[in-house]
C-alpha cells in the first residue's frame, strides 16, 4: 500500500537536497529556492510539473513501477534510496545483484561534468543509458531505442545502419568482440536472462551472427582505439576511456583524441556543430 505522507515527505527532502550543480544544471544569479525546483525535478524525470508536484501534496494516482525508477534515478538517488522509494510507493523493490538501468549518483556525477567531452553510460548489454550533449553529436542520440534493439550488439547485427559510424576495416573485429562478449554474458548470467534471450533472438534472425557464435570465441575486448566515421566530420581516432560500476553491471566510456592530432580539430568541430544542433 502506498504510504502517501511518507512518499511526500521523502520526495521533499531528496529535492530540497540537491543543488543545480549536481544534477548538471545551471545555478544562474537570482535563484532563491533551496535545492532544486519542481519543475527541474519534473525535467529530469521526465514527468509533467503537475504529475509531479501531486505527488509532493500527497496527491493523485499511485505512481507506477516505471514512474518510481523514473524519480529515483532523475533525484540521483542510492541503490538503498531507490528501494525505499520503491516501498514508500507500495512496490517492491527491484531484486538485488542483477543488471538494471539504475546508475550509480556517482558516476551520474561524473557524467554531469563532461558537458564538452563525447561520454555516455552504458550497461552491459551496451545499453545505452545517458549520454552527454557531445557524446549524442558523435554518436546520435542512442537511448531512444527500445526492446532488443536497445543493445549496440543487437543493431550491430540487425541493422546495416549501425555499422555507418565505425571504418569498414574495423567490422570484422567489431563483429567477434560483440559474438564473444555476449557469449560470456549468457554464461554469467545464466539461462532465462536477458543475455540469453538477446542470443536467442540474434541465433534466429542473423546468419552471421550464427556463423560467429559457432566459433566459440571467448576474451575478444574492445580496442582502446576507436575508429569512427562521421556522417559531417569525417574519420575519428579518439581513445575510450572506462568507469566501470561493478555494482550496477555500468561503465562510463569517454572518448578522447590525442591533442595537435586531426581528430583533436575534428572534435572540436563536432562540439560546435553540436552545440548548433541544439540550439
Amino acid at each position: 500500500m502506498i504510504d502517501r505522507t511518507g512518499l511526500a515527505e521523502f520526495l521533499r527532502n531528496r529535492r530540497q537536497a540537491l543543488q543545480p550543480e549536481d544534477v548538471g544544471l545551471p545555478r544562474g544569479q537570482r535563484r532563491r529556492t533551496n535545492g532544486l525546483r519542481r519543475e527541474e525535478v519534473a525535467s529530469l524525470c521526465h514527468m509533467s510539473v503537475d504529475y509531479y508536484s501531486r505527488l509532493e501534496r500527497e496527491r493523485g494516482p499511485q505512481p507506477s513501477q516505471s514512474m518510481i525508477a523514473s524519480i529515483a534515478q532523475g533525484l540521483h538517488l542510492s541503490v538503498d534510496e531507490r528501494d525505499h522509494l520503491f516501498r514508500l510507493a507500495g512496490h517492491t523493490p527491484p531484486p538485488r545483484g542483477t543488471p538494471t538501468d539504475h546508475i550509480s549518483p556517482g558516476l551520474l556525477r561524473v557524467l554531469d561534468r563532461l558537458a564538452d567531452t563525447p561520454a555516455e553510460i552504458v550497461t552491459e548489454l551496451g545499453e545505452t543509458l545517458r549520454q552527454s550533449p557531445l557524446g549524442v553529436a558523435l554518436t546520435g542520440d542512442t537511448t531512444r531505442y527500445v526492446g532488443p534493439a536497445r543493445s549496440a550488439g543487437y543493431r550491430w547485427f540487425t541493422d546495416p545502419a549501425a555499422r555507418r559510424l565505425y571504418a569498414p576495416e574495423q567490422h570484422p573485429f567489431l563483429t567477434r568482440m560483440w559474438a564473444s562478449g555476449l557469449r560470456e554474458l549468457v554464461t554469467l548470467r545464466g539461462p532465462g536472462s536477458r543475455a540469453a534471450r538477446l542470443a536467442e533472438l540474434l541465433l534466429a534472425g542473423s546468419e552471421e551472427f550464427r556463423r560467429v557464435w559457432d566459433d566459440h570465441e571467448i576474451g575478444v575486448r574492445p580496442h582502446q582505439v576507436k575508429h569512427f566515421v562521421h556522417p559531417e566530420v569525417g574519420a575519428l581516432e579518439l581513445n575510450c576511456q572506462q568507469l566501470v560500476d561493478p555494482g550496477q553491471a555500468h561503465a562510463l566510456l569517454v572518448y578522447t583524441a590525442v591533442p595537435g592530432t586531426e581528430s583533436h580539430e575534428k572534435l572540436r568541430m563536432l562540439s560546435v556543430i553540436g552545440a548548433q544542433s541544439l540550439s
